[in-house]
């Protein structure tokens, strides 16, 4: 099928800051249409746990007395109107009451997998460096707590028969297919005999991939990739190299990226996009720099045209707010955070309330950052990338 699905047609945006579409004279009449939301990195450290735990004994909900819902449900009504949302779930879960471990051999609760499926997530990646933290034991509760939830998942594998298998769903008629690689963790390594349960990555490996997913039937095919080095807002040269083999020599009709912790651009390279990194989606890292709380969710719009698919790009900037540390006794200061909150930036710019005037300007500050690390390696307007309106 080569690239016959692969075609991005060039888009332009009409004023500044509007959502950009694709060249409706371009549409096939009848064409599909569908949209992707995908988002960062889920890593669930403990800080997080300990806030889900002060939730659940407000809210009385949750399981084994830990209630994500709280944390993740700004994000909610943009991810859940989205036609197929993917999330990267970079760590093994344990069991409901623990014990549970952080950096750097995580083990988290699987609670949060509900939370994910409850947000409007479909499916998520699950190849990274630290998918084998825990061995095979923690790779296999982790897909068998996906399922269970109604999460599909691609990277990993229980067994070398479902290694081969491909993440394919129907999306509004279409079929997607969902890759995930990542490369592998130094600490904990697979052994040989189980080298099938982890997706590393390889051209080769992401060309055959794909052939087995047209074979069966994939109209689209959408690439997960845990790379690059950690805390750069630029892709690394590693980087750069591999997306540009990817959309030169196969028809992976979109890149995903995850694992630097911060956002880095948002590119249309050789005709296809390639987000090299969307930041954290959910995280609190011991020593938070402000912008691994930063993310972004990209928003991909496919549509159906004569030639194959063009593909609209937009974003929604987010921020994981960090309650300050106050001494015991101390007061928090009038309008400071409270919780660990994963927060919809543009939607609460649009309306702020009563937000006090710092809190407004923490959310100013992501905005404007991460529209420039987005912006950065695009052409001069970001090859029509557009932030997606709190209204959209």
């Amino acid at each position: 099928m080569g690239r016959a699905l692969a075609g991005v047609a060039v888009f332009a945006v009409l004023t500044a800051g509007c959502a950009a579409s694709p060249d409706e004279s371009q549409s096939r009449p009848g064409g599909r249409v569908f949209t992707v939301a995908a988002a960062g990195d889920v890593l669930i450290h403990p800080e997080l746990v300990q806030q889900a735990a002060k939730d659940a004994k407000r809210s009385g909900k949750g399981e084994a007395g830990l209630d994500f819902d709280p944390l993740m449900s700004g994000v909610r009504p943009v991810i859940s109107k989205a036609d197929l949302a993917i999330c990267h779930m970079e760590t093994p879960v344990g069991t409901p009451r623990g014990p549970f471990e952080g950096y750097p051999e995580f083990l988290v609760p699987p609670q949060i997998l509900t939370t994910l499926k409850d947000v409007g997530y479909d499916t998520c990646s699950t190849a990274s460096n630290h998918t084998y933290d825990h061995g095979l034991k923690a790779v296999t509760r982790t897909l068998d707590t996906m399922d269970r939830v109604g999460l599909g998942h691609a990277g990993s594998a229980r067994t070398p028969e479902e290694a081969e298998k491909i993440n394919i769903r129907d999306v509004k008629g279409v079929k997607v297919a969902h890759l995930a690689y990542s490369w592998e963790s130094f600490l904990n390594p697979t052994p040989q005999k189980e080298r099938w349960a982890f997706n590393r990555i390889g051209t080769d490996e992401i060309k055959k991939a794909e052939a087995r997913a047209r074979k069966q039937g994939a109209e689209v095919v959408i690439l997960s990739l845990h790379w690059g080095l950690e805390h750069y807002n630029e892709p690394s040269v590693p980087q750069l190299q591999l997306a540009d083999r990817i959309t030169k020599e196969t028809g992976i009709d979109l890149v995903i990226g995850h694992h630097a912790h911060v956002v880095q651009p948002i590119q249309k390279l050789n005709g296809t996009w390639v987000a090299y990194s969307l930041g954290n989606q959910v995280a609190r890292h011991s020593t938070p720099t402000g912008l691994t709380e930063e993310g972004a969710i990209g928003w991909f719009e496919f549509r159906e045209t004569a030639s194959g698919w063009d593909v609209a790009a937009r974003y929604r900037t987010t921020l994981v707010d960090i309650p300050p540390e106050a001494e015991p006794g101390e007061e928090l200061p009038r309008g400071a955070v409270e919780d660990h909150r994963l927060v919809d930036v543009g939607r609460v710019l649009a309306d702020p309330g009563d937000l006090s005037a710092d809190r407004l300007a923490r959310y100013r500050l992501a905005a404007e950052r991460t529209r420039g690390f987005l912006f950065n390696r695009g052409a001069p307007g970001g090859d029509g990338l557009a932030e997606l309106s709190p209204e959209d």
